[in-house]
Order: C-alpha cells, then structure tokens, then sequence
C-alpha cells in the first residue's frame, strides 16, 4: 500500500483543497483525464453539486460497494481511493433531477470522513502516478497495448475509429492506461482495481490483461456470427434450390400429391415432441423423401419409416393414480389368495407414489400355470390407470423379433418393444412380458440378450431399435415378466429381475375362488342367469378333488364349463327350466372321476415308501417301491429316474451297508439279493435330491420286513453320514399331501422356518416333524 501515499507536488496542489464532497457511483468509473456523463436523482447529491457549482466546482467520485442506486450509501459502502472531478456542466430537470457532464482531474485518497452537512464530505490526499516515464518496458508495453486496443475498436461496432487514431498521438503511459481501461468493456471491480493502481508500469500490465480478455470475448463473437451468418447463407441458397425444384416439378406435374404428403410429414414431425436425435434424423429422410419420385421403391421404404417415426409417443404419457387403498381393494377383488405377491406389488406401487422417478426393479411373476400372474399385471395396470400390454414371448428365437429389423431389408418393421408401444399410445405403458422362461436361442439370435437392455433400468433409457435407430426412452415403462420355472432363463437375464413366487392354490382356496370368480363368469361365457343354475359346495369341491389335479385354476374352469355346457344345453332344450348342480350330477355331465381319492392308503406290505416331489405344475406325491430278489446283480432302478435321483439310491443303499448293525440288518443280505427300485408313473421323468430320505426309508422297510405307517410321507436329501439336507418347493409338497390325505409329514430340519408359507388350516390337520438324522426319521416311520 506504499504506493497510494504519494502526493502531488506542492504547485499541484494549490488549486485542489483538503476537504472535498464526496458523490458516491454505482456501476461506473471515471479516470483522470476522462468526461463522464452522470444523472443525478437523490435530493442529497443534488444539494451537494448546487454548493460545488456556487464554490470551485470540485467533487470526489469513490465507487460503491452496492449495486444498488437508491438508497443511502454510508462510509463503509465505499472505497477509499477515487478520482477528483470538476463539474463542466450542469442541467436541472422538471422532475427534480440533474444531469451533469464531469471530467476527471486525478486521483485521491480519503483520510478521514466528515458528516457536517447533508450530504458526505472527506479530507483528502491527491496521490501521483509512480514510474510514468518512458523506459523500454513501459514503450513495449504502449505499443502491445495500442496494438491490442487497435483490434478491439475494429471488432466492436460502439467505438469510433478516431479513437484509434488518439491513443498512438498519447505519449504519456499512465493517460494511455487510463483511457483504454475507460473505454473497454471490463467490469466495473476490476477497473476500480486500475485506478488504485499508482504504479504505471502495473497498471500498463494490468490494463493489457483486461485488453487481451476484452479482445477474445469479441474475437469469439465474430466468430459466432461469422457461423451464423454462412447457416444463414445455406439456409438462404437451399431455399432458392427448393423453390426452383418446386418450379420444375410443377411443370412436370409432380407436386401436387407429393408436397401434401410432405407437408404432413413435416406438421406432424413439429407436432410430435420428438427428441432432438429422432427429430434430426426424421427431417433428414424427408429430405431424401422429397427428392424421390413417389413410383420409387425407396419412396415406400422412407415413408414407412417416418410413420413409424410420427406415430410413436415420444412425449405422451398417462398419468399415474397413485392410490394405495385403491390399488389394495383392486388387487383383493382381482385375486384370492396371493398374500405375499400382492403385498410387494403394493410395496412397489406406494415407492412409485413417494417417489415418482424411481427406477424399480423388473417384477418377475414366476409359478405353475393357471395361477394368475398375468392377470395380476392387467390388476396393476387397472390400479395404476395406465394402458396394459402383453407380449408373448413363448417360442421366441430371433433377436429381431425384440429389436427389429434393420431398414435395408425388404419388408422391415420395428421390434415388439416398439410396436407395442406404438398400439399402447404412451410412453409409460404396464408391460407384461409373458413366458419368458420360454424364449430360446437360433442361428437368427439370442432374443434373452436382447432382452438384457429393454429389463435393466440403467440402460433402457436410451433403448434403440434396429429399425429406427434412434434412441427411445424406456425408463417410464414398468416391466413386468412371467415364468413357468427359472432355471431356463438364463443369469444375467435372471439377475435383473425381482422374483416373486405364485405358489399353487390349496382346496379351500378353489373353493371360493371357484365360487366368487369362475362360476360366475362360465355362467355368463355360456348364456345363462344366476337362477337357472347354481353349484353345491359338494359338487365344486368333486370337481375340485376328483376331476382335476393342478396347482394353478384352468383346469377347473375347464370343468365348470363343461358342467355350465351341459346345463344350457338341457335348458335350451327346455328339459328343465333351472339347474341345482350336486354330486351326483357330476358323473352324467363329466364322466367318471380320473382321480383317485386317498392314494396314500396303497401302502399295504413293507417296500413301499410315499415321498414328496416338485414339478413346475405344483406337488406331487410320489410312490417309492423296492423289491429284493435272489441274484448278485446288485442294484437295478427304474421308472425314467434321473442322474441325481440315482444317486440318490446309490447312496443310501451304501449308508444301509455302511450301518447293517445299527438297522439289525444281516450283513449276508446284499451277498445273495438282488434289489430293485421302482417309481411308478414310469413314462415321467423324476430327478432331484430330496427323493433320498424316501429311498433309503423304502430300501430299510424292505430288509427289515417293517412296513412304515399309512398316510405318512417324506422328502429330504441324505449323505453318506445320515445326515438330513433341506429341500425346496415344500409349500406345494405339503399341499399335494394333504390333497392326498397324508395325515404326518417327515421333513428335513431345516425345512422348519418354510412353514409359514403353508395354510394354517393344512397345519392343523397334518403332524409334522423335522429331523436333521436319518435315524430319527427310521424311529418315525415304521409301524
């Protein structure tokens, strides 16, 4: 700061006095040499330029800290260094203000602050420049400058060219600083900082640095509208083209259905919301479009691709209806049952409502047929309110049925993604991919790798279609999927998707099912009112047990309608007036039961053993039998078992050996015995593990001679120690069982925490136990 306390020389001072008005400014500067034009509006400045115009016309001008011109500026708001000015003219106005036109004299810095009058006086210090002589670096630097400042005025309209022609007559360095950071366009702060500069060698650097910013903003400008300009020239040149290319073709009689069609294309392509890539590219074609005859084949392929192009909703989309109590009461008159599914799909929908661009995870319904997870979609669509498309991907197996075909192809078209999209007519449709257990792969493909980028949430916002080839965003469709089984859908594809299991339907649940849903829609499907038939608990459980074995509900409906067939006919023949359908009217209509009815009571003599098994259509219950003969083939297996079903044997048949003593089994029994172990139901396939508790069970009973207790049945997998492992699907083993009139139930010990999947009612009418060794589940089983 040693710098700002030089002061003039005494001669230089004589006419500029020690205490001086201060003016306060806003958004300007005045440097020394310099004419400002100043409008004055507060009554304060006006009082203070009246009392300077009666005296020597002198004033104080210090920039303030505030942007703001109105209100009242104290010492603290300004800076302490400004420029000494002298009043050249002054002009009152009618609405009480003044304009001034002032000259900068030289520099000053405040003292000390007085505020004996109205407006704000100071006692000052006249500062002098420093090293304002004309040394080399000081000429080198005149020159860069009047060079740089010769560029500017020619960039920028607003300065005269005389100005130019000025600064090279100045041969002082400190006026040619102060003019040229006068009349650049810098801000306001940083020519502050020039005017507290007294160093003229610092201020020579510090105005070239604003020069040089100065000149790359308008140098960037002329080069802005330099582009503007040659667009506008192409713009211009193509517009004169098409208008002499209109010209010719009206003399050739071509424009007519042509322009019209063109015109459309481009109404709709503005119309539309296209995003800026499908826009770019759709103006594109229809560039190649116009310039086709409409005879062409090409012509064909360019139309079809800007329909398709214009007729998808980029920016359209449905609006949600986030409500949670609805969307309960719409899910429970949908479906009966389906605890959990429901519960996560209302999870799912109430993260929707406190969130609403939450990128949820793909719900992938998974269970036997028949079980509603298809319909469970179209009930999330409905209490979602949004539109509900399915695809059926069974027996899929070109890529390009999910990502279309590319253009250069005779006969191309868009994906299912797009094409359903296109009939939905938003962009956040409910899609329900169905049967994506059953997609396979080709020579033409794998459709599941294509399906990688549609089901992940941080890719398919930019979903592009072989067809189109532009991006379409995906990000607001909600993806649901079905399945049948997982193992045939492959990881990556898997580990997308959240899985949630559609369990089977226990009896009780068919029954009601059967009652509120699928009699009454049978009774209309088949033209007859609720008076002319009805259905007996009886009967609808007959059907339920003795008609049809499944997990899922289409089989029942199947029979209902038959029996609803039956009726109508006997009604339209006008046998009966109306229908009481009991028992007994089953077996006319239907024909005799295929099912028999307490299965489990087919054990009778030792080697037969009842085991538990899984299909992808529900449970099952399965018999296990074993026969010993004389021989020394050792083991024979059979009913179409797999690889894992017999090792199963393998390994118990060697525990029984390993552990003759303990089974008081003679050790010269597998010396002189051949065995056999059957699985009825032989044109089946069977694998899996959890058979083995079963097995060995059954090959016990048979060395043992003890036969194991009527309806009981079992399921676990064993090792060569005897120990017990867990198995899976048991809530649907449980329900085959009970189905099947077993009254106690073996399972693995780990097995236990699975039971509260199973009905309570089932719980209560089946003894369970849990063992973890195969020697327990021995003391268990037998008579």
């Amino acid at each position: 700061m040693d710098d700002l306390k030089h002061p003039l020389p005494n001669n230089s001072l004589d006419k500029i006095p020690d205490i001086l008005p201060i003016l306060p400014i806003v958004d300007t500067n005045l440097f020394p040499k310099m004419v400002l034009p100043l409008v004055l509006i507060q009554h304060e400045a006006i009082e203070l330029i009246d009392e300077a115009m009666a005296g020597n016309r002198m004033l104080g001008l210090l920039l303030s800290k505030r942007s703001d011109i109105d209100s009242r500026h104290t010492a603290d708001d300004l800076h302490r260094i400004g420029t000494i000015a002298t009043i050249l003219k002054m002009s009152k106005m009618e609405d009480d203000k003044a304009q001034l036109l002032i000259q900068g004299i030289n520099r000053f810095k405040v003292k000390k602050f007085l505020q004996n009058k109205h407006y704000m006086q100071a006692q000052i210090n006249v500062l002098a420049s420093k090293n304002s002589g004309q040394d080399k670096e000081n000429r080198a630097l005149m020159a860069n400058l009047i060079k740089q400042y010769q560029k500017i005025i020619d960039l920028s309209p607003g300065l005269p060219a005389e100005m130019g022609h000025m600064v090279k007559t100045l041969q002082e360095p400190n006026v040619l600083a102060d003019m040229v950071a006068s009349t650049i366009n810098a801000p306001v702060k940083e020519k502050q900082k020039v005017i507290e500069l007294l160093d003229v060698n610092r201020r020579l650097k510090k105005v070239t640095r604003l020069a040089n910013d100065q000149l790359e903003i308008l140098e960037m400008g002329s080069k802005i509208q330099s582009q503007v300009k040659e667009d506008m020239d192409k713009r211009q040149r193509e517009y004169y083209l098409r208008q002499q290319l209109k010209a010719i073709r009206e003399e050739l009689g071509e424009t007519d259905k042509e322009s019209v069609e063109i015109k459309e294309y481009r109404i709709k392509i503005e119309k539309k919301g296209l995003s800026e890539e499908a826009k770019k590219e759709a103006e594109r074609e229809l560039q190649r479009l116009a310039r086709m005859h409409p005879s062409s084949s090409e012509y064909v392929v360019a139309s079809s691709y800007l329909d398709w192009l214009t007729s998808l909703p980029w920016n359209k989309s449905s609006k949600d209806k986030l409500d949670i109590k609805k969307a309960r009461i719409i899910l429970n008159n949908d479906h009966y049952g389906l605890e959990k599914p429901k519960k996560r799909v209302l999870e799912y929908l109430a993260v929707r409502k406190l969130k609403h661009d939450s990128k949820g995870p793909i719900l992938c319904f998974t269970g036997p047929p028949g079980t509603g997870k298809t319909s469970l979609g179209r009930s999330i669509a409905r209490a979602l309110g949004r539109k509900f498309v399915r695809i059926a991907l069974g027996g899929v197996r070109d890529e390009a049925e999910i990502r279309g075909h590319r253009r250069t192809y005779v006969g191309a078209l868009p994906g299912r993604i797009i094409q359903n999209l296109r009939k939905a007519g938003t962009n956040n449709p409910v899609f329900m991919l169905d049967e994506i257990d059953k997609v396979s792969s080709s020579y033409h493909g794998d459709p599941s790798s294509a399906l990688l980028e549609v089901l992940d949430p941080e890719q398919n916002f930019s979903f592009s279609d072989h067809y189109l080839d532009v991006s379409f965003d995906l990000s607001d469709v909600i993806f649901l999927t079905t399945a049948n089984v997982l193992h045939t859908i492959p990881a990556p594809l898997q580990d997308r998707m959240e899985v949630l299991e559609l369990n089977g339907y226990t009896e009780i649940e068919k029954l009601k099912i059967a009652t509120r849903y699928l009699i009454p829609r049978q009774r209309h499907a088949n033209g007859l009112k609720s008076t002319q038939i009805k259905f007996t608990p009886g009967a609808v459980k007959k059907i339920i047990s003795g008609y049809t074995r499944e997990s899922g509900l289409r089989n029942l409906e199947r029979q209902i309608g038959s029996v609803c067939r039956g009726v109508a006919s006997q009604i339209a023949e006008k046998k009966v007036k109306n229908f009481v359908v009991t028992q007994k009217d089953l077996h006319p209509i239907l024909g005799p039961a295929p099912n028999m009815p307490d299965m489990a009571l087919r054990i009778n003599s030792p080697g037969v053993v009842v085991g538990l098994a899984w299909t992808p259509h529900g449970g099952e219950i399965l018999f296990i039998e074993a026969v010993a003969m004389k021989g020394r083939q050792g083991l024979t297996l059979t009913g179409q078992l797999g690889d894992v079903m017999k090792e199963s044997a393998r390994t118990a048949l060697s525990f029984i050996r390993a552990n003759t003593k303990k089974l008081n089994i003679d050790d010269s029994f597998f010396d002189d015995h051949d065995i056999h172990i059957h699985v009825p139901e032989g044109a089946i396939p069977k694998d899996g593990p959890s058979a083995g508790v079963a097995m060995l069970t059954c090959l016990v009973s048979l060395m043992t001679r003890r036969r194991v207790k009527k309806r009981l049945a079992m399921s676990g997998e064993i090792t060569l120690r005897g120990e017990v492992l867990p198995v899976g699907g048991v809530k649907e083993k449980v329900i085959a069982a009970h189905r099947a009139g077993i009254r106690t139930i073996l399972l693995p010990l780990w097995n236990q925490k699975d039971m509260e999947d199973v009905p309570g009612y089932i719980k209560e009418s089946i003894e369970f136990h849990f063992i973890d060794k195969m020697n327990n589940i021995l003391e268990l089983a037998f008579d």
